[in-house]
């Protein structure tokens, strides 16, 4: 007997096509028909709870009052309105709070639709940038090894070209320099050769070169490293020195994620530009935005075009910028920083464990981040599975079995989330 979850199953499998995924040999897909609080309720009744934030973007959690309420105000005014020429209340409001909560200096903010658009942004920025000031020589873009940045065709070219997800594509995109990765961990000391190889490139091609482009403290998708916060303090004063601009990539770590508001406060710097997205919006809506100084909006106003190339036809969408709005707001009134210490705490025991495992090559936590690293790549088709089996949702990459939880989750479903990883990490031994 066909159930109403198999049925919607195979229309999926019939005409969708999933992220990362085969059509010829997909994993299982589960499908949801509710969510509320930290749980998923799935087609078959079964509840999970989720470990992974959609991706790192719910940080309220699901279904929150709050945020509906925000949804179904800004509606009964407008749903969307170009902006092009036009403006309203929400993205004027928004643009405020991201100048008044990111680091120093960042006053200008041009709101896109999602990250990956957000660093195309960035990167134009920085072009255009260097245009405007007379030297269209400094076109190339420093990247570090193990980044990631998404994966639209500018995004792609500064992700690591090697290790990354996108190595297929190599020879379409633009080439561009990469250091090696940070290799001290967080919370070692610090060693001045861990930034030789950045400064080497920027000494021999500074002048080709118009930005540096690095995901702060918490390289993400690339392999789920945390590095030295002198890193980014001397990765500050070098772009400083061989005039080079400086591109935070903030899309996972911002709204408290690494245990700072940005991960840039780790180390007291600001950018010359930011990008923010993912926690934007608490998970509701795609929405992102690219921050800049003034010195280089004005730069790029007064020189060669006039004005800046780039216009999403979503660009500030009303209605999520009103939850935006609602969901920064929740935050900042919600006591993150305690929330997100806590996790850090109980992850920090719940994943002990599983350093005795033979077949795990390192267990690290920074903020509401954990990280199971083993030694063989997960098989997709089955370790998904035996999560859902123990009611909990978490998606592994690569080798890397990972938690970045909703800040509302308590000690117990954190227990739950943690010991899941460890019984399955065991098996996979």
């Amino acid at each position: 007997m066909t159930t109403a979850s198999d049925d919607l199953i195979q229309r999926d499998r019939a005409s969708l096509w999933h992220p990362y995924s085969s059509t010829v040999n997909s994993p299982m897909v589960y499908p949801v028909i509710s969510a509320s609080g930290v749980r998923l309720k799935l087609a078959d009744e079964r509840e999970v709870i989720d470990g992974m934030a959609s991706w790192w973007c719910a940080i309220h959690g699901y279904n929150n009052p709050q945020l509906n309420t925000a949804l179904e105000e800004q509606l009964n005014d407008m749903a969307h309105v170009m902006f092009g020429g036009l403006t309203h209340r929400p993205a004027v409001e928004l643009a405020e709070q991201l100048v008044e909560l990111t680091p120093a200096g960042l006053n200008k903010v041009f709101i896109s639709d999602s990250g990956s658009v957000s660093v195309e942004v960035a990167l134009k920025m920085a072009i255009q940038y260097w245009a405007a000031k007379g030297r269209p020589e400094k076109q190339r873009m420093l990247s570090l090894r193990q980044a990631y940045h998404g994966d639209t065709l500018g995004a792609m070219a500064v992700c690591d070209p090697v290790t990354g997800m996108h190595t297929l594509f190599n020879q379409v995109l633009t080439p561009h320099f990469f250091a090696d990765a940070p290799g001290i961990a967080f919370a070692d000391e610090w060693r001045e050769e861990d930034i030789q190889s950045l400064q080497d490139i920027l000494t021999e091609h500074h002048q080709d070169t118009a930005a540096l482009i690095l995901e702060p403290i918490v390289q993400g998708a690339g392999g789920m490293r945390f590095y030295h916060s002198e890193y980014l303090r001397e990765a500050r004063r070098l772009c400083d020195k061989y005039e080079v601009l400086l591109i935070a990539d903030e899309i996972a770590t911002g709204f408290g994620r690494s245990g700072k508001l940005f991960a840039c406060d780790h180390a007291g710097i600001s950018p010359d530009i930011m990008c923010v997205g993912k926690a934007l919006t608490g998970g509701y809506m795609s929405l992102a935005a690219t921050l800049a100084t003034d010195e280089l909006s004005e730069t790029i106003s007064a020189g060669g075009e006039g004005v800046f190339m780039h216009g999403p036809t979503f660009m500030a969408n009303p209605l999520a910028c009103s939850v935006a709005l609602a969901s920064i707001k929740l935050l900042l009134e919600s006591g993150w920083q305690t929330k997100v210490e806590t996790i850090e705490k109980a992850l920090h025991k719940g994943l002990a464990p599983c350093r005795e495992l033979a077949n795990v090559v390192d267990v690290r936590v920074l903020g509401a981040i954990g990280v199971v690293e083993i030694d063989k790549a997960v098989d997709m088709h089955i370790v998904p599975a035996e999560f859902v089996r123990r009611g909990v949702w978490v998606r592994p990459f690569g080798k890397l079995v990972y938690i970045m939880p909703p800040y509302i989750m308590d000690k117990t479903d954190l227990g739950t989330l943690c010991q899941a990883i460890f019984e399955v990490v065991k098996e996979l031994d």
